[in-house]
Parts: structure tokens; C-alpha cells; sequence
């Protein structure tokens, strides 16, 4: 997984306090998103002094989504993929209410969250989407108390295995018979 949040400062007094907050420093970083499930491989914090924002990314590896819940991070998430009906899976996240303050107001905070699920969408509450990339878009409002963002797809099959295998394998398979009975023979 690969997740990458940032916020606006207006100015440098703005800068300190996003620091202070530790959800931008790299040991704070990986504590948020480390559990004996998953791993965190990689952080990277920085500034954009071009639009004046304060960056975090992350890049994680986990046994199944589930396990994220275990991580600081995700733990009132709710993540979960489930079986559905008719070779369907049915993904799920809780989006926790969240509390700014530091003079952020309703209106300049946003959150996003994307998703590739790996198969075709038959249902979604998301506000975008493009193939099997999910997009949840929500001002503070939207998510008021929570909010649960869902999809339920059907995954993509595997590639089976192409008949010419099958074919060749036979081929082998009869052609070491027949000179092992040649053997016999002679």
C-alpha cells in the first residue's frame, strides 16, 4: 500500500505546529503505521516550499487488509474485504470522525481516499471512478459522526493455463512411453 498526505501552512508559525503534531516526523511515521502484521518499508517526509505544504508517504506491506487494523493509524478504520454473493468481494472502511482544530475550519480540510480494487465494480458509494480506481472525496461535513465508503466487485480471474501446455505436455508424456516400451521390446 502506498499512502501519501500532506497539509497547508500559511506560515512558518503554521510549519512548526504541523511538525509538532508528529504525524510528520518519520519515527512518529512508522510507529502509525507498524503492527506485527505489516511493515512499513518506506517514509518519506518533506516540504513543498512552492505551494507551501508539508508532506508524509508511506509505503507499507501487509498480510491482508484486515491486518491494517492492528496499526495506529487504521485501528477505528474497520477495514475489511469480504465474500459476497455470486464470486463477489465486498470491501469496506470506516472513516472516523475527525477533529482539526489548530485553526482549520470545515471548509479548507479534505480528505481523499483512492483505491485500485482488483476487479470489475458492480457497486460502489464512491464520488469518482475510472475502471477499478475508487475515489472517496469528503469535506469535514460529509464525514459529520463517520461515514462507511464500500465497493463490491468481482474479482479479475486468474490467467489459466493456455491448452497448448496441455498439449505439448502430452506430446512429451507419449513420446517418453513409446521409447520406454521401444526399450522393452528390443
Amino acid at each position: 500500500m502506498f499512502i501519501h498526505y500532506w497539509i497547508k501552512w500559511h506560515s512558518q508559525k503554521d510549519s512548526s505546529i504541523v511538525e509538532q503534531l508528529g504525524i510528520f516526523s518519520k519515527d512518529s511515521v512508522y510507529k502509525e503505521f507498524s503492527s506485527e502484521y505489516s511493515s512499513v518499508k518506506k517514509v518519506e517526509v518533506f516540504k513543498d516550499l512552492n505551494d507551501s505544504t508539508v508532506h508524509a508517504q508511506v509505503s507499507l506491506d501487509f498480510n491482508s487488509l484486515d491486518s491494517l487494523n492492528a496499526t495506529p493509524a487504521f485501528r477505528k478504520s474497520e477495514l475489511s474485504i469480504k465474500d459476497g454473493t455470486k464470486n463477489t468481494k465486498i470491501f469496506s472502511q470506516f472513516v472516523p470522525p475527525i477533529a482539526t482544530g489548530f485553526g482549520y475550519g470545515n471548509k479548507n480540510f479534505s480528505i481523499t481516499y483512492i483505491y485500485y480494487l482488483p476487479g470489475e465494480t458492480l457497486s460502489h458509494n464512491a464520488t469518482e471512478i475510472d475502471r477499478n480506481k475508487l475515489t472517496w472525496k469528503f469535506s469535514l461535513d460529509d464525514i459529520g459522526t463517520g461515514k462507511y465508503i464500500t465497493a463490491t466487485y468481482r474479482p479479475f480471474k486468474l490467467k489459466e493455463t493456455p491448452t497448448w501446455i496441455y498439449i505439448c505436455a502430452l506430446f512429451v508424456l507419449i513420446v517418453v512411453i513409446v521409447f520406454l516400451f521401444s526399450k522393452r521390446m528390443k
